[in-house]
């Protein structure tokens, strides 16, 4: 790992009077219950938050230029530059509050929850992995060299020597902004709810969405324009904007065998009609190629090749490149660091009598293949991500 340590921040920052004992017993009577059925652990009011509604409307409260809640001071942003907040003197999410945004957006998306996921400790700006540089099952090849012997008594053997790559990722900022009226910042809970469904659902998208389409270049780096994906040619005299039985055969047969007990079929859901219709010919008749939803007990999904069909919003439309990919998923891998980090402004939406809080989280993503892989025994590559050409 490349870890580049960062200087511990001092805070100077005077605490302010305490509370007095009327304004904390009306918090405890409102939020300790609340924080201890959702975080399993006794809240300490007097340092702590109970939900992130409450500390959400202290930021607010406090923004105003009302008084300060003595919670927030430990919880200030860095007044300098630092490498994770602007200087701006906001104040950060606290760290369970975080931690349970961080959870949401990971469970939220059905290619989140399947990718490799390793978080990052604090004083870390990356990931540094030494891989075996693996480009062929051949004997001599496989774990980027690694060879053994059936050698007899007394006889020697030639060195191995195992060639490695390194894969590096580095932390990416993706920031999100969430506009909060003065009056909805009254109802905490009403706030929160607001913060926890829709934060997470849109950072959720766009990391899935970089995970199959992302560039590489100040974002993840995705499966479409991964070296390693295998584009499948459609077939001869094959019509546009379909898909056929051997378009699926072909596929299959190209991702490699020990991936396929992950694989998962993405599909763009105008893909949905192909596969409905689509039959393996047997005499006169023939039987379903395509499982739907509620076929078989594994639901919700349809299944293809006894694997998963997921329709999801990043993959192209019927006939593109990317309208139907299958994917070994924990080929993929993804790195963070800490919880989503908080910051807010009276500032910028002044005159609308509304506050804005800055959400920024710090992750890369990359699949771990970089170039197919030619088989022990055949001609056709194979590889973790396949894609079906253009129609």
């Amino acid at each position: 790992m490349n870890a580049i340590i960062e200087t511990p921040e001092t805070n100077t920052t005077p605490t302010p009077p305490a509370l007095s004992v009327t304004q904390a017993e009306v918090r405890v009577r409102t939020f300790d219950e609340q924080g201890r059925a959702q975080y399993g652990r006794p809240i300490d009011t007097k340092t702590e938050f109970c939900s992130l509604g409450e500390q959400l409307g202290a930021v607010m409260h406090a923004s105003f230029g009302r008084t300060m809640d003595p919670r927030l001071v430990c919880l200030r942003a860095a007044t300098g530059q630092g490498e994770a907040i602007d200087s701006d003197g906001g104040f950060l999410i606290q760290r369970d509050f975080a931690s349970d945004l961080v959870k949401r957006i990971y469970n939220l998306g059905e290619m989140l929850t399947r990718v490799k996921h390793i978080p990052i400790t604090t004083g870390a700006n990356g990931l540094k992995m030494f891989m075996g540089e693996e480009i062929s099952r051949a004997t001599g090849s496989r774990w980027g060299g690694i060879q053994v012997y059936r050698i007899s008594e007394g006889a020697t053997v030639v060195a191995s020597k195992m060639k490695v790559r390194q894969l590096e990722l580095k932390l990416k900022k993706l920031m999100g902004l969430c506009y909060v009226t003065e009056e909805l910042s009254q109802d905490t809970a009403a706030m929160e709810a607001v913060i926890r469904e829709a934060f997470p659902k849109e950072m959720s998208f766009v990391m899935e969405d970089e995970i199959l389409n992302g560039t590489g270049a100040g974002q993840m780096q995705g499966i479409l324009n991964s070296p390693a994906l295998v584009t499948v040619a459609k077939e001869t005299g094959q019509g546009a904007a379909t898909i056929q039985k051997e378009n699926i055969d072909k596929m299959w047969s190209r991702m490699y065998a020990g991936g396929r007990a992950n694989a998962v079929w993405l599909i763009n859901q105008d893909v949905e009609p192909q596969l409905d219709n689509m039959q393996m010919v047997i005499g006169v008749g023939g039987v379903p190629v395509y499982l739907a939803p509620g076929e078989s007990v594994e639901t919700p999904f349809a299944r293809l090749k006894g694997r998963p069909v997921i329709p999801v919003e990043y993959c192209s439309t019927l006939g593109t490149v990317g309208d139907i990919v299958l994917v070994d998923l924990s080929q993929y891998l993804m790195i963070d660091k800490e919880g989503p980090l908080g910051v807010s402004s009276i500032h910028v939406r002044f005159i609308n009598d509304e506050e804005v809080f800055r959400f920024t989280m710090r992750n890369d993503g990359q699949p771990t293949w970089i170039t197919s892989l030619a088989p022990y025994k055949g001609t056709a590559t194979q590889s973790a991500y396949v894609a079906l050409g253009t129609r």
